[in-house]
Formats: C-alpha cells, structure tokens, sequence
C-alpha cells in the first residue's frame, strides 16, 4: 500500500513538472516584454493584449478595484493620456512562479521614466491563467 501511494504521488509531481514547462515560464515573460515594447511605442491598446478580455479581469490600484477589460482599458487611458504620461517603461522580475497548473505568478517592480511629469516607480503582482492555450493576466494589483 505505501509503495502504490509514494507511486501515486510520485507520477502527480511529475505531472505539475511537465504542466509547468520553461516553455511557459517564457511564454510569460515574452508577454511581459511586448507590453513593455507596446507601452514603449504608446500603444496602450497592444499593451491590453496581456490581458483576459473578460468583465471578470481584475485591476487593484491606487483608486481601488477595476473590474472588467474595457474599464481597465479606460483606465490606463485615463491615467496616461499621452506619451509624456506614459513616459518609458522598464520591467524587473522579482519573483517568478507556477503555484498550479496552468497558472503562474509574477512580482516584479516597475519604473516610468518620465521626464516632463516627473519619475514614476512601484510593484506589482501579476496572476496569468492559461485560457484556451494562451496565457493571459486574470489580475493586476500594481502600486506606485
């Protein structure tokens, strides 16, 4: 009985290994740096295409929580009406894990260099799911 047990577990912590593969944990980060190569050429709108485009995203930040993709999308529009807003944005992984299958976590810190609004830096903390095969961020909770 305890072999078929250690067996059994066995074959599930394989099976998490194989679910979380570094093609994932790249697939992730390469969505993380086209964002900021969007949000770079100020276009908020590829910047979006990180994100699950459902009324159940969530968006935690200084005003509190967004839910839904477009009120998120108005958001950052609001926030960042134009390049000088917006500013260059730099990316730092911090931590970086798959607390289940198919869906990861990552903190990191951001900063906006913004020479004609003033320097802009803080964390966040990001949940991606795979939906249908791609991985999307389900929810945002960026201070700063």
């Amino acid at each position: 009985m305890r072999n078929w047990l250690f067996t059994v577990i066995l074959i599930g912590v394989v099976a998490m290994a194989r679910a979380q593969s570094a093609g994932d944990r790249e697939e992730v980060l390469a969505i993380l740096k086209r964002q900021e190569a969007d949000w770079n050429k100020g276009d908020i709108k590829s910047f979006m295409n990180g994100y699950w485009e459902s009324d159940s995203l969530m968006f935690v930040g200084k005003s509190g929580i967004t839910y839904g993709y477009k009120p998120t999308y108005k958001g950052y529009l609001k926030r960042y009406p134009d390049r000088a807003a917006m500013g260059t944005l730099k990316f730092t992984f911090l931590n970086f894990s798959f607390p289940g299958p198919g869906v990861a976590f990552v903190v990191g810190k951001f900063h906006l260099t913004r020479p004609e609004k003033g320097d802009l830096e803080g964390h966040y903390t990001l949940l991606f799911k795979k939906i249908e095969g791609k991985w999307l961020i389900v929810c945002d909770h960026t201070s700063g």
